[in-house]
């Protein structure tokens, strides 16, 4: 029953990790191809292949700070907490993209974690200790604050852009910024796996080696592994967020677009490298997006849809945790 639920958490993880890399991949390409910088097909090669450049960093960042906030005990009980996590924010994952919202997998993958953790202490077994500090520290605390602070800086920055351009024709500003899109379209892919491929990585390390795995020594199957779904995730694009994105939510040009693009990368990189913070990509760049799209004369932001975006955003941890919850009272026999 162990090599099964382990087989199984391994093929979920992976499963995740592509539905990542797919729903994500708007984040990075959308304003690019809105602003036409890139031609959809580049694009999208170009941020897997920066998408999968990210990944392997953060398995070394992973290493080098040591541990990670996801936990689960060692053994068949564990497992089955993994999997009902995966199955719950992969499934959520799947019904937002139909839909055409983008969301935070990392929020998905926490409120699953909480779910099935919930319904494991409702069985009788033990909690994890630290797991609720951990989680408001680490992972809360962060999603909430980085969408405020995307959308602040954005909007100020727009004003600050638009100033420094002011003497520069249109046209020839908008060859150079579209020309920084580029680059920022491969920054902000490399900061998604920088980011989110530790995730993966850590899950794939918890199921394979249990609770004692030695953060200084993952594994390079597991990096390769966690490195190749989100490539091919990346490649396979999620178009329907993309045009949700770049045309049903706020209307932007190239200059909004890099500046979009710069705040996000910032903050991806500053959250990994310097706060050691779990960022949500989706949440930074569609913030920084909404910050510098409002930044204009008229009215740019469809706020239908952006009220129904945030009550997605808000339903994600709670409809995963639910999930998780009952996934894991479902698959709890296996665990006896």
């Amino acid at each position: 029953m162990i090599l099964a639920l382990t087989v199984a958490v391994v093929g979920f993880t992976c499963v995740f990790g592509f539905l990542n890399g797919f729903r994500d991949a708007s984040t990075a390409v959308g304003l690019t191809v809105r602003t036409r910088a890139l031609t959809p097909s580049i694009a999208v090669v170009l941020a897997a292949a920066f998408n999968v450049a990210g990944v392997v960093t953060g398995a070394w960042l992973l290493t080098y700070f040591g541990g990670s906030w996801l936990t689960a005990p060692d053994g068949a009980r564990g497992l089955v907490l993994l999997l009902a996590t995966l199955a719950s924010a992969s499934l959520w994952n799947v019904f937002l993209w139909w839909r055409g919202y983008p969301s935070s997998s990392t929020h998905a993958l926490a409120g699953g974690l909480v779910g099935a953790s919930l319904a494991s202490l409702l069985r009788g077994h033990g909690a994890e200790d630290g797991l609720a500090t951990v989680l408001w520290l680490q992972v809360w605390l962060p999603l909430l604050i980085s969408p405020l602070l995307a959308f602040g800086v954005s909007f100020f920055l727009t004003s600050l852009v638009t100033w420094l351009a002011r003497y520069s024709q249109p046209s020839q500003a908008h060859t150079v910024l579209r020309a920084a899109q580029s680059v920022g379209t491969a920054a902000v892919a490399f900061g998604h796996g920088l980011q989110d491929g530790q995730r993966v990585i850590a899950v794939l390390a918890l199921a394979t080696l249990g609770s004692g795995v030695d953060w200084n020594a993952v594994p390079p199957w597991i990096i390769s592994l966690s490195a190749l779904v989100f490539g091919i995730g990346t490649l396979a694009g999620g178009w329907r967020i993309t045009y949700t994105l770049s045309n049903r939510l706020v209307r932007t040009d190239p200059l909004r677009g890099f500046v979009s693009q710069l705040v996000t990368t910032a903050m991806l990189f500053f959250g990994a490298l310097g706060l050691r913070w779990p960022l949500s990509t989706t949440h930074t760049v569609t913030a920084s997006i909404l910050g510098a799209g409002s930044n204009q004369s008229y009215a740019a932001v469809n706020g239908r849809l952006l009220v129904r975006l945030i009550l997605f955003w808000l339903a994600t941890p709670l409809a995963t945790a639910a999930l998780g919850f009952v996934f894991a009272l479902a698959l709890d026999p296996l665990a006896q």
